[in-house]
């Protein structure tokens, strides 16, 4: 049985926040509604832009409506999303190549497809990245992850994820996660959902993936040495 690791990218392994809080007040001013503060937009990202977009929007019969919202924030957020803001955390990279020698690794994000690939292409270029479309429902639906082991040719994972969406994906896919501190959720909120896993800092992540493969009986890396 082979293994892969997963990872999910906003919070996780881009700190996409400030983006995500422009594009959000952007259209909101587009469409005459209040704007959001970067904590309120920190706690509505996560299941993807249109339930980003829903709970940010005002909740009164006099909303706009939700396809046009969406329209107007696709077309904004697919321009500027890669020049944005955007970056890696510190010390993600470094991990990421390390990971690299040892597992095939995958990106599965509830972004719009093109966004993802773009972002992708830009910072982890190589790296099989899929995000949601047509043919792959959003997380927490388990389709993101079995289409992302399949391109990678393995039987599991583990998964790498900073929200309670990425529990549940981890949950519904039956594979393990890995829930990362420094993303979007507190973690008094990730274990009331569940999260069995943590990991505060990314220098780290190596050594608690390969505990998490001998507690769960995955197979290790390349060579089977330790991390």
């Amino acid at each position: 049985m082979k293994v892969g690791i997963l990872f999910d990218l906003d919070g996780t392994l881009l700190n996409t926040l400030e983006d995500l809080y422009n594009a959000t007040n952007h259209i909101l001013k587009m469409f005459g509604c209040p704007t959001r503060t970067r904590d309120e937009v920190r706690t509505f990202v996560g299941n993807g832009a249109t339930m980003q977009m829903k709970r940010s929007l005002p909740g009164t019969p006099n909303d706009p409506d939700i396809d046009a919202v969406m329209t107007a924030y696709h077309a904004h957020y697919n321009t500027v999303c890669v020049a944005g803001t955007a970056a890696p955390y510190e010390g993600v990279m470094q991990v990421l190549e390390d990971l690299k020698n040892r597992y095939p690794i995958a990106v599965v994000s509830n972004k719009p497809d093109p966004a993802v690939q773009g972002l992708c292409e830009k910072y982890f270029p190589g790296v099989y990245a899929l995000g949601v479309s047509d043919d792959c429902p959003r997380k927490p639906a388990p389709d993101m992850v079995r289409k992302a082991l399949k391109a990678l040719n393995v039987d599991t994972c583990v998964y790498v994820g900073d929200s309670e969406v990425d529990l549940a994906t981890a949950k519904n896919a039956g594979v393990p996660c890995l829930t990362v501190l420094w993303g979007f959720r507190d973690k008094d909120l990730l274990e009331s959902e569940g999260a069995k896993y943590f990991c505060a800092n990314p220098a780290d992540m190596p050594a608690l993936i390969e505990e998490i493969i001998q507690k769960e009986s995955l197979p290790l890396g390349e060579g089977g040495k330790n991390l």
